[in-house]
């Protein structure tokens, strides 16, 4: 079948100039599917993989809406609000609404922890036509009653799953008990665990679903493996790996994932010693720091990137080459996310994971969600055959990976109509 293109979609004059300007001509399947659902009024829930296009599926009728049905929008208020769950992704939202509007004439602003809340204070008080926030910064604005949310028309919920990961459920449920009935809901994510499913069933009224790909597979052309090495050797892998990317013809990106910040920290410092261009990226970082760490990284200055889970989801960078899983996620999904970070648009890329005896579990988990065994790569050094058979035989012994309590619960609550388009919170330090 041929794909529609973006032509034939009825989308405003001034969102088919962005297009052609960007030469956009044929929607991936998520945005082919989602723009005339959401363009009926429908509300949705969309699960596709990273990097496949969701922004542009909920952005494009959004701003058609506000191009078709200008209003005046009351002081501190908005009339769509984008929750995302890191300062990264809301930037990423952000930046892609003022590509999409560029010949569109609408207001938007951004809010998120890790800044001084001044600027984003005055920018809502003349209120905005698009509001993109984390839920951390986003209530305690609320709170001092700089932001009124009653004046909603679209509210989109992106990353869900991760959102619900770092423990906003609360803030989640909190924020919807406090928009207006009468609006159009869309959820986007990557993966629908059960909990999202049941989630979306209490806020979105009669939403159509969407399912590009089935939930939590990888990306074809990512070429993973699995590395079964003691943990005191994973450091020496690591360099025989990243001299290869520094020697290869057409030398990429590298990403590295620590599960803690401080392992960031210190692997990035370490890896700066024995002479690679390296640098960390976490919660506990300023935006500043973060932002200036990314466009280094982006650019090619520090080619290699150690970052935690904040950087598994809302880093868009299409030169990533290789992606190393340091330490395996005590989150399967997270794996999916982290390697996702390769392979954008249409490349090829490759996932390397290091499985050390006490992450067994993990590995099984991570390779249950996936729907497929990661091939092993044992042609290094360091390999361990006695863990690896241990692995496929699907024994662990004793030495299970515990794994970390939940970040939080949920307070509020709240539901809600469609809009045609024509406790104590514990938040993650990632959000603030």
């Amino acid at each position: 079948m041929t794909p529609t293109p973006f032509e034939a979609l009825p989308l405003a004059a001034p969102l088919h100039r962005v297009l052609r300007e960007l030469q956009y001509s044929v929607p991936t399947p998520i945005q082919a599917q989602a723009i005339p659902l959401l363009l009926q009024g429908r509300d949705l829930l969309g699960c596709a993989q990273t990097g496949t296009g969701k922004t542009a599926g909920f952005a494009l009728p959004i701003l058609h809406a506000l191009h078709l049905q200008p209003r005046q929008v009351r002081p501190r208020s908005c009339r769509t609000l984008v929750l995302a769950p890191t300062r990264e992704l809301a930037g990423q939202v952000g930046k892609s609404f003022a590509t999409y509007g560029k010949h569109v004439n609408f207001r938007q602003t951004l809010v998120y922890g890790g800044v001084g809340q001044v600027p984003q204070v005055n920018a809502m008080r003349g209120g905005v036509d698009v509001l993109v926030a984390t839920p951390g910064r986003l209530l305690d604005l609320i709170d001092q009653r700089h932001i009124d949310l009653g004046q909603v028309e679209f509210f989109v919920l992106d990353e869900v799953d991760r959102m619900l990961d770092m423990g906003f459920l609360r803030d989640v449920k909190r924020i919807v008990s406090m928009l207006p009935a009468k609006r159009q809901s869309l959820f986007f994510s990557a993966t629908l665990a059960p909990n999202i499913v049941e989630l979306a069933r209490t806020i979105l009224r009669e939403p159509a679903h969407i399912s590009i790909m089935p939930e939590t597979t990888t990306a074809e052309n990512i070429d993973q493996q699995v590395c079964f090495v003691a943990r005191e050797d994973k450091r020496p892998l690591l360099d025989q790996l990243l001299r290869g990317q520094a020697d290869a013809a057409q030398q990429k990106l590298t990403i590295v994932f620590s599960r803690t910040k401080h392992g960031a920290n210190k692997l990035a410092k370490s890896l700066c010693a024995a002479g690679f261009a390296a640098d960390a990226i976490h919660g506990n970082k300023s935006q500043a720091a973060r932002e200036k760490a990314l466009d280094r990284f982006k650019r090619g200055l520090t080619p290699v990137l150690v970052a935690t889970d904040v950087a598994a989801r809302g880093v868009d960078v299409k030169d990533v080459g290789l992606v190393v899983n340091f330490d395996l996620p005590n989150e399967p999904e997270a794996y999916v996310h982290r390697i996702g970070r390769t392979a954008r648009a249409g490349a090829d890329g490759r996932a390397v994971s290091f499985c050390s005896e006490d992450e067994l579990e993990y590995l099984r988990e991570i390779e249950k969600i996936i729907r497929m065994p990661i091939p092993r790569w044992d042609d290094h050094a360091w390999h361990i055959e006695s863990l690896a058979e241990r692995h496929s035989r699907g024994k662990s012994g004793g030495n299970h990976a515990p794994r970390p309590p939940s970040n939080g619960g949920g307070r509020g609550g709240g539901g809600g109509q469609r809009r045609n388009f024509g406790g104590n919170r514990r938040r993650s330090a990632a959000a603030r």
